[in-house]
Protein backbone atom coordinates (compact mmCIF):
# COMPACT_ATOMS: atom_id res chain seq x y z
CA UNK A 1 0.00 0.00 0.00
CA UNK A 2 1.47 3.68 -1.06
CA UNK A 3 1.64 5.95 1.67
CA UNK A 4 1.21 8.99 -1.01
CA UNK A 5 -2.52 7.26 -1.90
CA UNK A 6 -3.45 6.71 1.97
CA UNK A 7 -2.17 10.25 2.86
CA UNK A 8 -4.18 11.43 -0.64
CA UNK A 9 -6.86 9.81 0.69
CA UNK A 10 -7.11 10.70 4.69
CA UNK A 11 -7.32 14.20 3.04
CA UNK A 12 -9.68 13.96 0.67
CA UNK A 13 -12.18 12.49 3.90
CA UNK A 14 -10.94 15.34 6.20
CA UNK A 15 -11.98 18.04 3.10
CA UNK A 16 -14.75 15.50 2.16
CA UNK A 17 -13.89 17.28 -1.49
CA UNK A 18 -11.31 16.04 -4.22
CA UNK A 19 -10.56 19.34 -5.32
CA UNK A 20 -9.78 20.58 -1.82
CA UNK A 21 -7.81 17.52 -0.99
CA UNK A 22 -5.73 18.31 -3.85
CA UNK A 23 -5.28 22.60 -3.12
CA UNK A 24 -4.12 21.38 0.08
CA UNK A 25 -1.85 18.73 -0.85
CA UNK A 26 -0.52 20.94 -3.59
CA UNK A 27 -1.30 18.58 -6.70
CA UNK A 28 -4.04 18.36 -9.51
CA UNK A 29 -7.56 16.73 -8.61
CA UNK A 30 -7.02 14.18 -11.09
CA UNK A 31 -3.92 12.94 -9.32
CA UNK A 32 -5.87 12.68 -5.86
CA UNK A 33 -8.51 10.44 -7.89
CA UNK A 34 -6.47 8.58 -9.55
CA UNK A 35 -4.34 7.77 -6.19
CA UNK A 36 -7.51 6.88 -4.38
CA UNK A 37 -8.65 4.94 -7.13
CA UNK A 38 -6.11 3.24 -7.09
CA UNK A 39 -6.19 2.02 -3.50
CA UNK A 40 -9.56 1.31 -3.84
CA UNK A 41 -8.29 -1.50 -6.41
CA UNK A 42 -5.89 -3.26 -4.13
CA UNK A 43 -8.07 -3.44 -1.50
CA UNK A 44 -10.75 -4.57 -3.83
CA UNK A 45 -13.58 -2.45 -1.94
CA UNK A 46 -14.78 1.32 -2.63
CA UNK A 47 -14.31 3.51 -0.01
CA UNK A 48 -16.46 6.26 -0.78
CA UNK A 49 -19.89 6.54 -1.78
CA UNK A 50 -21.25 10.14 -2.56
CA UNK A 51 -24.83 10.82 -1.31
CA UNK A 52 -25.36 14.02 -2.66
CA UNK A 53 -22.43 16.68 -1.69
CA UNK A 54 -21.43 14.64 0.71
CA UNK A 55 -18.99 11.87 0.66
CA UNK A 56 -19.69 8.79 2.77
CA UNK A 57 -17.45 6.08 3.78
CA UNK A 58 -18.07 2.88 3.22
CA UNK A 59 -17.15 0.12 6.26
CA UNK A 60 -13.44 -0.49 4.58
CA UNK A 61 -13.35 2.77 4.31
CA UNK A 62 -13.70 3.69 7.91
CA UNK A 63 -10.91 0.96 8.52
CA UNK A 64 -8.82 2.42 5.81
CA UNK A 65 -9.22 5.52 7.06
CA UNK A 66 -8.95 4.91 10.88
CA UNK A 67 -5.84 2.87 10.38
CA UNK A 68 -4.59 4.86 7.70
CA UNK A 69 -4.37 8.20 9.95
CA UNK A 70 -2.36 5.67 12.83
CA UNK A 71 0.05 4.78 9.96
CA UNK A 72 0.96 8.46 8.96
CA UNK A 73 1.00 8.96 12.28
CA UNK A 74 3.75 6.46 12.97
CA UNK A 75 5.73 6.81 9.56
CA UNK A 76 6.15 10.78 10.53
CA UNK A 77 7.36 9.49 14.13
CA UNK A 78 9.92 7.44 12.23
CA UNK A 79 11.51 10.12 10.12
CA UNK A 80 10.96 11.92 13.23
CA UNK A 81 13.02 10.06 15.17
CA UNK A 82 15.73 9.13 12.43
CA UNK A 83 16.48 13.08 11.65
CA UNK A 84 16.97 12.83 15.25
CA UNK A 85 20.09 10.99 15.29
CA UNK A 86 22.05 14.05 13.49
CA UNK A 87 22.04 17.09 15.57
CA UNK A 88 20.32 20.65 15.20
CA UNK A 89 23.51 21.49 12.65
CA UNK A 90 20.75 20.36 10.07
CA UNK A 91 16.99 19.29 9.65
CA UNK A 92 14.01 20.78 9.30
CA UNK A 93 10.80 21.41 11.21
CA UNK A 94 7.30 21.85 10.31
CA UNK A 95 4.84 24.08 12.13
CA UNK A 96 0.95 24.95 11.94
CA UNK A 97 0.40 28.66 11.39
CA UNK A 98 -3.60 29.50 11.45
CA UNK A 99 -4.14 32.74 9.31
CA UNK A 100 -5.77 34.52 12.05
CA UNK A 101 -2.70 34.89 14.70
CA UNK A 102 0.03 34.06 12.37
CA UNK A 103 1.60 37.45 13.85
CA UNK A 104 2.29 36.35 16.87
CA UNK A 105 4.54 33.75 15.70
CA UNK A 106 7.36 36.03 14.23
CA UNK A 107 9.17 36.86 17.01
CA UNK A 108 10.12 33.04 17.44
CA UNK A 109 10.63 32.30 13.89
CA UNK A 110 12.83 35.28 13.70
CA UNK A 111 14.73 34.36 16.69
CA UNK A 112 14.98 29.92 16.05
CA UNK A 113 16.31 31.10 12.45
CA UNK A 114 18.85 33.10 13.82
CA UNK A 115 19.62 30.62 16.70
CA UNK A 116 19.58 27.62 14.24
CA UNK A 117 20.13 28.81 10.68
CA UNK A 118 20.68 25.36 9.24
CA UNK A 119 17.14 24.31 10.26
CA UNK A 120 14.75 24.50 7.61
CA UNK A 121 11.18 25.87 8.95
CA UNK A 122 8.30 25.01 7.07
CA UNK A 123 5.08 26.54 7.50
CA UNK A 124 1.87 24.74 7.68
CA UNK A 125 -0.36 27.73 6.99
CA UNK A 126 -4.21 26.39 7.80
CA UNK A 127 -7.11 26.91 9.89
CA UNK A 128 -6.72 25.86 13.27
CA UNK A 129 -8.85 22.90 12.89
CA UNK A 130 -6.90 21.33 10.57
CA UNK A 131 -3.90 22.65 12.09
CA UNK A 132 -5.24 20.22 15.49
CA UNK A 133 -6.28 17.35 13.43
CA UNK A 134 -3.09 17.01 12.34
CA UNK A 135 -1.30 17.20 15.39
CA UNK A 136 -3.69 14.62 16.71
CA UNK A 137 -3.04 12.55 13.31
CA UNK A 138 0.91 13.03 14.22
CA UNK A 139 1.57 14.72 10.59
CA UNK A 140 2.54 18.07 12.20
CA UNK A 141 4.34 18.44 16.10
CA UNK A 142 3.80 21.98 16.49
CA UNK A 143 1.16 24.64 15.31
CA UNK A 144 -0.88 27.31 16.25
CA UNK A 145 -4.14 26.15 18.03
CA UNK A 146 -7.10 28.36 19.83
CA UNK A 147 -8.53 27.12 22.78
CA UNK A 148 -10.25 25.34 24.35
CA UNK A 149 -8.72 22.29 23.02
CA UNK A 150 -8.94 18.71 24.21
CA UNK A 151 -6.74 18.68 27.20
CA UNK A 152 -5.99 14.55 26.50
CA UNK A 153 -5.10 14.78 23.04
CA UNK A 154 -3.01 17.91 23.18
CA UNK A 155 -0.63 20.15 25.57
CA UNK A 156 -0.68 23.92 24.92
CA UNK A 157 1.98 26.74 25.48
CA UNK A 158 -0.49 29.36 25.88
CA UNK A 159 0.39 32.60 22.95
CA UNK A 160 -2.35 35.19 24.09
CA UNK A 161 -5.92 36.08 25.09
CA UNK A 162 -7.62 38.78 23.79
CA UNK A 163 -11.26 39.28 23.06
CA UNK A 164 -13.36 39.88 20.30
CA UNK A 165 -14.34 43.78 18.97
CA UNK A 166 -16.62 44.99 16.34
CA UNK A 167 -15.52 46.57 13.30
CA UNK A 168 -17.80 49.03 11.37
CA UNK A 169 -17.21 51.77 9.00
CA UNK A 170 -16.70 54.90 10.92
CA UNK A 171 -19.88 57.22 10.92
CA UNK A 172 -22.24 54.18 12.08
CA UNK A 173 -24.35 54.15 14.72
CA UNK A 174 -21.85 52.75 17.01
CA UNK A 175 -19.37 55.55 16.63
CA UNK A 176 -20.69 56.75 20.75
CA UNK A 177 -20.44 54.21 22.29
CA UNK A 178 -18.12 52.34 24.58
CA UNK A 179 -19.13 48.84 24.03
CA UNK A 180 -21.83 46.56 22.09
CA UNK A 181 -24.05 43.69 23.50
CA UNK A 182 -23.70 41.17 21.14
CA UNK A 183 -27.41 40.45 20.88
CA UNK A 184 -27.64 43.78 19.35
CA UNK A 185 -25.63 43.22 16.16
CA UNK A 186 -28.63 40.59 15.55
CA UNK A 187 -30.22 42.40 12.17
CA UNK A 188 -26.22 43.30 11.22
CA UNK A 189 -24.86 41.59 8.02
CA UNK A 190 -21.63 39.79 9.09
CA UNK A 191 -18.41 39.71 7.25
CA UNK A 192 -17.71 35.92 9.23
CA UNK A 193 -14.82 33.58 9.35
CA UNK A 194 -13.92 30.32 6.95
CA UNK A 195 -15.99 27.66 7.68
CA UNK A 196 -12.90 25.75 8.29
CA UNK A 197 -11.63 28.08 10.40
CA UNK A 198 -12.20 27.58 14.44
CA UNK A 199 -13.08 30.80 15.09
CA UNK A 200 -16.35 30.64 13.26
CA UNK A 201 -17.51 27.81 15.20
CA UNK A 202 -16.13 30.10 18.40
CA UNK A 203 -18.75 33.16 16.70
CA UNK A 204 -21.65 30.96 16.08
CA UNK A 205 -21.58 29.47 19.10
CA UNK A 206 -21.72 33.08 20.69
CA UNK A 207 -24.40 34.54 18.49
CA UNK A 208 -26.82 31.33 19.38
CA UNK A 209 -26.14 32.41 23.29
CA UNK A 210 -27.59 36.14 22.37
CA UNK A 211 -30.53 34.74 20.91
CA UNK A 212 -30.08 34.72 16.99
CA UNK A 213 -27.99 33.54 13.92
CA UNK A 214 -25.74 35.82 11.72
CA UNK A 215 -26.50 36.87 8.66
CA UNK A 216 -23.74 36.20 6.46
CA UNK A 217 -22.91 38.25 3.73
CA UNK A 218 -18.79 37.06 3.12
CA UNK A 219 -16.23 35.06 4.70
CA UNK A 220 -12.60 34.87 4.60
CA UNK A 221 -9.88 33.93 7.00
CA UNK A 222 -7.84 37.06 6.64
CA UNK A 223 -8.29 39.98 8.89
CA UNK A 224 -6.96 42.55 6.74
CA UNK A 225 -9.05 41.31 3.72
CA UNK A 226 -12.51 41.21 6.18
CA UNK A 227 -11.91 44.78 7.19
CA UNK A 228 -11.76 45.88 3.51
CA UNK A 229 -14.82 44.44 3.36
CA UNK A 230 -16.42 46.06 6.17
CA UNK A 231 -14.90 49.03 5.18
CA UNK A 232 -16.32 48.71 1.19
CA UNK A 233 -20.14 48.76 2.99
CA UNK A 234 -20.15 44.93 2.67
CA UNK A 235 -20.82 44.59 6.46
CA UNK A 236 -19.81 44.44 9.99
CA UNK A 237 -16.90 41.77 11.36
CA UNK A 238 -15.83 41.14 14.64
CA UNK A 239 -12.00 41.09 14.90
CA UNK A 240 -9.57 40.43 17.93
CA UNK A 241 -8.75 43.49 20.07
CA UNK A 242 -4.96 43.86 18.81
CA UNK A 243 -5.93 43.67 14.62
CA UNK A 244 -8.77 46.24 15.73
CA UNK A 245 -5.93 48.39 17.50
CA UNK A 246 -4.12 48.05 13.46
CA UNK A 247 -6.84 50.03 11.43
CA UNK A 248 -7.20 53.82 11.13
CA UNK A 249 -9.76 55.00 13.71
CA UNK A 250 -10.49 57.66 11.01
CA UNK A 251 -12.50 55.22 9.07
CA UNK A 252 -13.47 52.36 11.73
CA UNK A 253 -15.12 52.31 14.44
CA UNK A 254 -14.00 49.04 16.79
CA UNK A 255 -16.07 48.55 20.34
CA UNK A 256 -15.43 45.20 22.78
CA UNK A 257 -18.25 42.92 22.25
CA UNK A 258 -20.10 41.90 25.66
CA UNK A 259 -23.23 39.96 26.87
CA UNK A 260 -21.28 37.34 26.01
CA UNK A 261 -17.40 38.31 25.47
CA UNK A 262 -16.11 36.27 22.61
CA UNK A 263 -12.50 35.37 23.63
CA UNK A 264 -9.73 34.72 20.99
CA UNK A 265 -7.47 32.68 23.22
CA UNK A 266 -4.16 31.38 20.86
CA UNK A 267 -2.00 29.02 21.95
CA UNK A 268 1.06 26.88 20.81
CA UNK A 269 0.14 22.93 20.72
CA UNK A 270 1.43 19.26 20.10
CA UNK A 271 0.20 15.99 20.23
CA UNK A 272 0.14 14.80 24.39
CA UNK A 273 2.28 12.14 24.86
CA UNK A 274 3.63 11.98 21.47
CA UNK A 275 7.62 12.41 20.34
CA UNK A 276 8.82 16.02 20.30
CA UNK A 277 12.33 16.16 18.15
CA UNK A 278 15.33 18.70 19.19
CA UNK A 279 14.05 21.13 16.62
CA UNK A 280 10.31 20.79 18.09
CA UNK A 281 11.84 21.13 21.44
CA UNK A 282 14.17 23.64 20.83
CA UNK A 283 11.45 25.91 18.88
CA UNK A 284 9.12 26.05 22.06
CA UNK A 285 12.08 26.90 24.15
CA UNK A 286 12.50 29.91 21.86
CA UNK A 287 9.53 30.15 21.64
CA UNK A 288 8.82 30.60 25.53
CA UNK A 289 11.78 33.31 25.33
CA UNK A 290 10.33 35.49 22.89
CA UNK A 291 6.47 35.18 23.28
CA UNK A 292 4.94 38.57 25.16
CA UNK A 293 3.46 37.58 28.45
CA UNK A 294 3.99 34.10 28.83
CA UNK A 295 5.12 33.22 31.97
CA UNK A 296 5.41 29.63 34.31
CA UNK A 297 1.97 29.94 35.22
CA UNK A 298 0.79 29.88 31.70
CA UNK A 299 1.75 26.76 30.81
CA UNK A 300 -0.90 23.90 30.67
CA UNK A 301 0.23 20.06 30.74
CA UNK A 302 4.15 21.33 29.84
CA UNK A 303 6.33 18.22 29.29
CA UNK A 304 9.94 18.93 30.48
CA UNK A 305 12.79 18.36 28.74
CA UNK A 306 16.13 19.20 27.68
CA UNK A 307 16.61 21.29 24.52
CA UNK A 308 20.07 20.24 22.59
CA UNK A 309 22.69 22.11 22.32
CA UNK A 310 23.03 24.73 19.58
CA UNK A 311 26.62 24.77 19.60
CA UNK A 312 29.47 23.15 21.84
CA UNK A 313 29.21 26.70 23.73
CA UNK A 314 26.28 26.96 23.79
CA UNK A 315 24.55 25.70 27.50
CA UNK A 316 21.51 23.20 27.60
CA UNK A 317 18.47 24.26 29.04
CA UNK A 318 14.87 22.69 30.06
CA UNK A 319 11.34 23.86 29.53
CA UNK A 320 9.11 23.52 32.06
Amino acid sequence: MELRALRYFVEVVRQQSFTVAAEQMFVTQPTISKMVKSLEDEIGSPLLLRDGRQMVLTDAGRIVYQRGQDVLAAYAQLQAELNDLGTLGRGELTIGIPPMGGSLFTPAIAAFRQRYPKVELKLFEQGSKAIEAALISGELELGGVLQPVDPEMIDVLPMTRQVLWLVARRSSRWDALHEVPLADLANEPFVFYGESLALNDVVLTACRTAGFAPTIVGRSGHWDFMAALVLAGVGIALLPAPYCRRLDAAQFTCLPVVEPEIPWEMAIGWRRNGYLSHAARAWLEVARETLPGLTTDNFTHTPTFDVPEASPDRPKSTLK
